[in-house]
């Protein structure tokens, strides 16, 4: 059963999280993460939305994901995007 880690990303200080970006990738693909969506424009259905980013990542088990975001590599580098922006993160379940 997969698991999706998303998270709703509003950028504040586009240097600051580019540094994030640099070194994300080389860290995720190490846990078996795998991008399902990566959106900078996502169009507002309903409600209100206050986020300039949406990210979907697929973990192919709540272990993998466990491993990549406690793991010393990521969280090196999470701080570049805590500092950087404000973000909504959750994990769901697949079926």
């Amino acid at each position: 059963m997969s698991y999706y880690f998303i998270a709703n990303i509003k950028i504040e200080d586009q240097l600051e999280y580019q540094k994030y970006i640099n070194k994300v990738d080389e860290v995720f693909f190490k846990y078996n993460g795998k991008y399902l969506a990566v959106d900078d424009n996502p169009k507002i259905i309903e409600g209100k939305w206050n986020y300039s980013r949406v990210v979907v990542i697929e973990f192919k088990t709540e272990q993998d994901f466990n491993k990549w975001y406690e793991s010393n590599d990521y969280q090196e580098i999470l701080r570049y995007r805590i500092n950087a922006s404000y973000s909504d993160t959750v994990l769901i379940k697949g079926k």
